[in-house]
């Protein structure tokens, strides 16, 4: 791809237009960043150590997070190297690599979303073949369809954006390689290239979404069913937080990819970019930990465990 373009390196403007109060960033998105590892590798450990929550639902919470940690690494230590440097270039090879790893996880994300929304359907509607629908042969054949399937759209699109030449400016005003700002910056029509990407985003984020607003509909209608309030509210409550992230996570994704990149608007796409690659990733540990019960008692086994191993040594 190299030969086919005459820039060797982009420059990644990102945040250098907020002069000093980059130093304010960074300590922000520093805290942030390192409450999305704690958090997402906390979750990973409990899930991993606690054979109560061997189960499929926090199977696939666990490659959630895992997926999770590996997205926010691509883009934050960079980021956060940026605003405390003056040069910010990134070469033509590196941003094409942090542009398909980033692609590559934010897809499988989207797509084992869509898996959790099944998973949630079939405990509820469909209880007595739920161990048949979802053993753990059928877990790990998803959750590996969901990986490869997103690193193959990533590999188509990154490729369509770096197949173009790249003659003119290599200023890139975002933080990071992301498809929008990069794609302006080619030298040759990109019409046919912005086409595919833009119906491979529809697919990635309304297909599944679709999927998840489907089984959630059979979900409510199995749960009014049920004759008891608490066990309609337990029903509602083992959905509540994949919801939650559903809605956040789809929600800021589709406003930012689900449009044509002579529509970006730098400030407006940036701000959702920055709920999208540090919020989401924050919220999940977040929301799992804080409103389900079973993970925050599997948290407090482990916090014991581990005092008690530290008195013991």
């Amino acid at each position: 791809m190299a030969n086919s373009s005459c820039v060797t390196e982009f420059l990644l403007l990102g945040f250098s237009s907020l002069g000093e109060l980059q130093l304010v960033l960074f300590v922000i998105f520093l805290c942030l960043y390192l409450i999305i590892l704690s958090g997402n590798l906390t979750i990973i450990s409990v899930i991993c150590l606690d054979h109560g929550l061997h189960t499929p639902m926090y199977f696939f919470l666990g490659v959630l997070s895992t997926s999770e940690t590996f997205y926010t690494i691509v883009i934050l230590p960079k980021m956060l190297i940026n605003l405390l440097s003056v040069l910010r270039t990134v070469s033509f090879m590196s941003c094409a690599f942090q542009m398909y790893f980033f692609l590559g996880f934010a897809v499988t994300n989207c797509l084992l979303l869509g898996v959790m929304g099944y998973d949630r359907y079939a405990a509820i509607c469909q209880p007595l073949h739920y161990a048949i629908l979802m053993s753990w042969r059928v877990c790990g054949q998803l959750a590996v369809t969901c990986i490869l399937s997103g690193f193959l759209i990533s590999l188509l699109g990154t490729t369509l954006v770096f197949s173009l030449p790249f003659c003119g400016s290599n200023k890139v005003n975002h933080y990071f390689c992301d498809i929008s700002p990069v794609i302006r910056l080619a030298c040759a029509d990109t019409y046919i290239n912005e086409l595919i990407i833009f119906i491979g985003g529809v697919l990635v984020l309304v297909v599944p979404l679709i999927f998840i607003c489907i089984s959630y509909g059979f979900i409510v209608s199995t749960v009014l069913k049920i004759s008891s309030a608490e066990g309609k509210r337990k029903a509602f409550s083992t959905c509540a937080s994949h919801l939650i992230v559903v809605i956040v996570h789809y929600g800021c994704a589709s406003s930012v990819y689900l449009q044509p990149s002579a529509q970006y608007t730098t400030g407006t796409d940036r701000l959702v970019t920055v709920t999208y690659t540090i919020i989401t990733p924050l919220l999940n540990p977040m929301v799992y930990s804080l409103r389900n019960k079973d993970v925050q008692l599997a948290i407090r086994k482990m916090i014991r465990k581990t005092g008690f191993s530290v008195k013991s040594l």
